[in-house]
């Protein structure tokens, strides 16, 4: 199954994956019917998560129903504990909407047009534009998510100029990307460009960019206070295990 999901990410173009996943992927997961973990997004249980991964593959990451992977649940269930984002439905920019997420949002929101979807090329997506010239007013929106997707943009901080400006004073947003804590600075170099070395140095063939301990600086940097919180901090031992949050640190933005 690593193999094989590993190969797919590798070799199938992603507007491709996107079609196919919402049928492909619960059928894969048959294999894991059991108890042990639960997905707090869609509700399903498993006796793990399925294997996910362009080089490395992770254990416990993928939830076989709503395809929601670490990080996912672990913004789900902080929005759900410390936002009324869930309830309130603020104007809301999802840049580069992942299924999981999108599909609950667009439950939630219905038809009141306050929840935006946005890439550059996904079928899936309401609007199509590059992030580093979003085609919005300033202030127009209350909250953002914009997750793993500015290591793949060729001016980082254009783009997170270009969200601070569309993103209203008091708004907040939600914005990860691939980190290296080990790495003091932000390793990136565009004359490299074999895919494969590209893989080897960035984790994969089509990133940039390996932030290191530098990405707050950049956030703020673009106008944002950056609030940075440790999922050992957000849950219990018993709820990360329960929900295989994954380790990575929830990075949380607010415009002043």
């Amino acid at each position: 199954m690593k193999s094989f999901i590993r190969w797919a990410l590798n070799h199938i173009p992603r507007s491709w994956l996107q079609r196919m996943a919402g049928w492909m992927v619960p059928l894969m997961g048959i294999l894991y019917v059991g108890r042990g973990r639960r997905c707090p997004i869609c509700g399903s249980q498993y006796r793990k998560f399925m294997p996910y991964g362009y080089v490395t593959s992770r254990e416990d990451a993928l939830c076989p129903r709503c395809l929601a992977l670490e990080r996912h649940r672990m913004i789900w269930l902080w929005m759900t504990r410390c936002t009324t984002l869930l309830q309130e439905h603020p104007r809301l920019l999802h840049v580069a909407p992942e299924v999981s997420l999108m599909r609950h949002f667009r439950r939630l929101y219905g038809t009141s047009g306050n929840y935006i979807t946005a890439d550059l090329e996904s079928p899936l997506a309401d609007m199509h534009f590059d992030i580093q010239h979003i085609p919005l007013e300033d202030s127009s929106v209350d909250v953002v998510i914009c997750n793993h997707l500015l290591e793949h943009v060729a001016d980082d901080r254009l783009a997170l100029r270009e969200i601070h400006r569309v993103l209203r004073p008091g708004g907040w947003g939600i914005m990860l990307v691939p980190e290296e804590r080990s790495r003091a600075t932000t390793f990136e170099d565009d004359s490299i460009t074999d895919p494969k070395r590209r893989t080897e140095l960035f984790g994969q063939y089509d990133h940039r960019r390996v932030y290191g301990r530098d990405y707050d600086k950049r956030l703020e940097d673009a106008g944002f206070c950056v609030q940075r919180h440790s999922v050992a901090e957000l849950f219990s031992e018993q709820e990360r295990k329960i929900y295989a949050t994954g380790n990575d640190d929830l990075v949380v933005v607010y415009k002043e």
